[in-house]
């Protein structure tokens, strides 16, 4: 299994809960480096919760499942005050 299909696997296990609130998230690239870029979609993209779903959720699974990917971003995240 490459790094793309391992990331989406990891992705998998929190899609339903994303989904649940009418949201998602998209692999864009895994860059040279082994850096993840995502977008959120649906709600997720203009939650102001979405920051920590993405640290907490998002990124931690990726992480657990996929030890040499050495960053996650956001494209779209943007910081809520």
């Amino acid at each position: 299994m490459n790094l793309l299909e391992r990331v989406e696997k990891a992705l998998d296990n929190i899609r339903p809960y994303l989904e649940t609130d009418g949201g998602n998230v998209k692999v864009l690239e895994i860059t040279e480096d082994n850096v993840v870029k995502l977008e959120l979609l649906g709600s997720c993209s203009s939650c102001p919760m979405s920051i920590m779903t993405f640290k907490a959720g998002i990124e931690e699974a990726i992480r657990k499942a996929v030890p040499e990917i050495t960053s996650i971003q956001a494209v779209n995240i943007t910081a809520m005050a």
